[in-house]
Formats: structure tokens, sequence, C-alpha cells
């Protein structure tokens, strides 16, 4: 069936909806809880007074509670959508509301008639209790909330008050101290059930605004991550081309240059390889945020990996005049892992390392076995950072030194990259200061010995199964709102 706009299907009233459900929601919360009560209250009946009064309350409460339990199980489990369904839940409800407070006050009235003419010590008590907890949690429905409140009130004031019209106690009669005490307390219960209402509703309004302010910050976030994409994309391909014919240039291609021509060209390399290097970075964000980050898991060995992670970078660091050494070990061991990811990492490790030590100095790279992982550490000889540092070392668009007149330059990424890659491949990076000069970046890996070809396993099957990376799902705790760049 089409609907037209005058057509269209009612819904109920949502704050309403979710008035009753959490009213419900308490409900069947503190079922064992006022069953416990009922059993202390009908014990303490049978003992003292009547054994008729506690059998009849007993009777009552069983149909009481089986009444609100069902009724209010059915309310949790409503789709909420229904407006006639609204009105009969409410109209349930209500009764609801009759037949526990109706038997509260039957009981409470029942052991006040028994006692005659005295303080009604008990009676009074368990209505006081009665009153405070529905103030306290039947608060979410006013209507409900007046009503209860209604029934409670009418027997606190009658058994006072027939005391008074039945033995025709004067003014100065303590039945009569009775009587104003009961009204104070019934100030101070509808007092009580002024404050949570009202704490109620301002948490439901702040709720909402939370909600809104949530909805339209995904809206923004996607709004970001789809405009930094494109954009993105769309340098990536005119820079591939630009930095091409740059390294043509240099490379004599084209033709005999200038030394002047040259060292212009060589600025515009360098420059076009940073930017190209900026790109990729956030190009790599984005994948991981939209979950689209692959994973090729392959048996490899880590001297292997290391030497050429040395090799590779080893003309950057060789132009800051750093050196870049391996401490190879006597016996090799095998990872099962990624390689080109590692690289990524390795690489931001080594030249991050090189950027940060002082020139003429030797950045060291180790490999061990060590509490069943594979180990890699990159030590370098620089300032060392502070420990305390950690959150803002792995965080996104972040640098320790942030200014504009900063030694290194850089986005700010590669260490969050690197960190959530390696958390995604069962690892984990992370860094301590050295006792004397610089820092040690290290990496832990599963080593190849079974746990590395269950977890590539693993990878394949969670992305085939839910159509989301491993890394997305690693890291899901760990994704926030990516920030300004500083």
């Amino acid at each position: 069936m089409t609907y037209g706009p005058s057509h269209a299907p009612a819904l109920a009233d949502a704050t309403k909806v979710k008035q009753m459900r959490d009213y419900s929601q308490v409900g069947v919360n503190l079922f064992w809880q006022r069953q416990m009560i009922f059993a202390a209250a009908i014990c303490l009946s049978a003992f003292y007074y009547e054994l008729w009064l506690a059998v009849s309350t007993l009777v009552l409460i069983a149909i009481s509670e089986t009444y609100d339990y069902i009724l209010f199980l059915n309310i949790t489990r409503w789709r909420g959508r229904s407006p006639r369904l609204a009105k009969m839940f409410m109209r349930r409800v209500y009764i609801s509301t009759v037949l526990s407070a109706g038997t509260i006050s039957y009981f409470a009235l029942g052991i006040a008639l028994q006692q005659g003419a005295t303080t009604h010590f008990l009676p009074l008590f368990f209505l006081f209790t009665a009153a405070l907890f529905a103030s306290m949690n039947n608060h979410h429905v006013l209507p409900v909330l007046m009503l209860r409140l209604a029934i409670y009130g009418a027997t606190f004031l009658f058994i006072p008050i027939w005391d008074i019209v039945r033995t025709g106690a004067k003014i100065e009669s303590e039945l009569w101290t009775q009587l104003f005490t009961v009204v104070f307390v019934l100030y101070f219960i509808i007092d009580c059930s002024r404050i949570f209402l009202k704490m109620y509703r301002t948490n439901m309004r702040q709720l909402e605004e939370l909600k809104a302010e949530h909805e339209k910050t995904k809206i923004a976030f996607k709004a970001k991550t789809e405009f930094v994409s494109t954009i993105s994309h769309e340098l990536r391909t005119p820079m591939t081309s630009i930095k091409g014919s740059l390294d043509m240039a240099c490379a004599g291609v084209l033709g005999e240059m200038t030394p002047q021509m040259e060292k212009v060209l060589k600025i515009a390399q360098r420059n076009s390889a940073r930017l190209t290097s900026i790109i990729n970075e956030i190009l790599d964000l984005q994948k991981f945020e939209a979950g689209k980050i692959s994973f090729e898991i392959e048996p490899l060995e880590v001297q292997t990996v290391i030497e050429d992670a040395i090799e590779l970078n080893q003309s950057f660091a060789s132009n800051l005049n750093v050196t870049l050494r391996y401490a190879k070990p006597s016996e090799s061991a095998g990872i099962a892992t990624d390689e080109k990811r590692l690289q990524q990492v390795m690489s931001n490790l080594l030249s991050n390392a090189a950027k940060f030590s002082p020139a003429g100095s030797t950045v060291k790279v180790t490999s061990q076995v060590q509490d069943g992982m594979m180990r890699i550490s990159v030590i370098d000889e620089g300032i060392g950072l502070a420990e305390s540092e950690r959150e803002k070392v792995f965080d996104e668009f972040s640098q320790i030194d942030s200014s504009d007149q900063r030694a290194v330059g850089g986005t700010g990424l590669g260490m969050n990259i690197s960190k959530r890659i390696i958390e995604a491949l069962g690892g984990q990076i992370d860094y301590f200061k050295n006792e004397g000069a610089g820092t040690t970046f290290y990496i832990d890996l599963p080593l190849n010995d079974g746990k590395g070809s269950e977890l590539a396993q693993e990878i394949a099957v969670r992305e085939i199964v839910s159509g989301k990376s491993a890394l997305d799902e690693a890291s899901d705790q760990g994704r926030i709102t990516a920030k300004s760049a500083a």
C-alpha cells in the first residue's frame, strides 16, 4: 500500500514511549528486591498480627506482581510504534498501579485496624517506604506517580484521622501529633518526587541533545572523510606525474642541466617526494577509518625484512649524516605478517630515528625472541622521548614539537598509522626512554610457529564473513575523529 501525505501511518509519541519503557525496565530490574520486602512484611504480619491478613495480602501480591511482570516485559519488548498499543499499555499501567498500590495500602490499613488507636509505627513506616520507593523509581511517568502517591497519601491520612474520629481525641492528644507528622512526611515525599522527576527529565533532555550532536558529528565526520579522500586522490595523480618528470630531469634523461637548474630541480624533487608521502599517509588513514585496509599474510624471515628496510632508508639517513646499523643475531627467526605493511612501519621508525638523531650518530636495529614474540627494536641517540608523551606520540596529526620552527617536518600521522597496522597484525608497538641518550621504539610480532598462520587465517575469515577488514575490528576501540592538524 502507498501512503500519501494524509495517509501516512501515525506513530506513537517517542518521548512517552521512552518514559513508559524506562518505567517498565525499572519495574523488571527491581522485581526481586520488591519480593524480599513483601516477604519480610508478610512474615511480620503472620507472626505478630492476624494470619488471615498475611494470607490475603500474599494472594493480592502474587496477582499484582505477576500482572506487573508480564506487562513490564511486554512493554520493554515492544517496538514503540503503534499509538493504539501505546494507549492500551498505558491503561494497563494504570491498572497495575492501582493493584500494587492498593495491595500495599490494604496491608498497612489491615495492620492499623488490628493495632487500634496507637502510634501505628509499622503500617505508617511501611507506607512511607513504599511512597519513597515510588518517588525514587516510578517518576518516569508523572500521571502514574501521582496516582500511586494519591493512594498511599489517602491511606496515610486515613489511619490517624480514623483514630481521632473513633476515639474523639482532643487536640492535646498524641493522636493529633501523629496526624501532623503524617502531613509533614507527605510533604517530604512529594518534594522528593519533584526532585527525582526533575532529574529524570533533565537527563532525558541532555540525552536527546547528545544524540542530536552525535548525529551531526557523524554527518560532519563522513563529509570530512569523503572530502579528504577525494582531495587526496585528486592530488595524487598530478603529483605522481610531477614527481616522475622531476626524477627524469634530475637523472639527466631530459638533457644536460646547468648547476643552478640542477639545484632548483633537486629542491623540487625533494618537496614532491615529501608531498607524495603526505598524500599517501592521508589516504592510508582514510582506508583505516573506512575499514578498507587489506593484508597479505605470509611467512617472512626477520633478518631479511630488517636488512631490506635499512637499505631502503640508508640514503635518507646518510643525507642527515646518520648511520643505520643492524646488530644481526646469530640465529634467524620467522614471522607471519604482511611484508609491505611491515616495511611501511619500519621506514617510519627508521626515518623518525634518523631525523631526531644528531649528525654523526648511529641508529641501531636489533631483533630477538622475547616472551614468545619477535621483538624488533630501533634505538636512536637523540634527546629521548618522555614516556609521559606516549599518547601524543601515537595520536593522529600530532608531533612532540608542533611549532612552526620545529626541526623536522611531517603530518604526525606516521606513528598513528604504524600503531594501527601492528595492532591489526596481532602485535604491539611502543617505546621507552633509554638510560643514556635516545629512545628505543620496539615492535612485537607473532612468531611463525603456527600462531602466525592462525592469525593469517583468522584475518582472512573475518574479512570474508563480515565484509570488514581485521584492522578495522582491531582498532574500533581506538577510533576517534581526526583532530585538526597543528
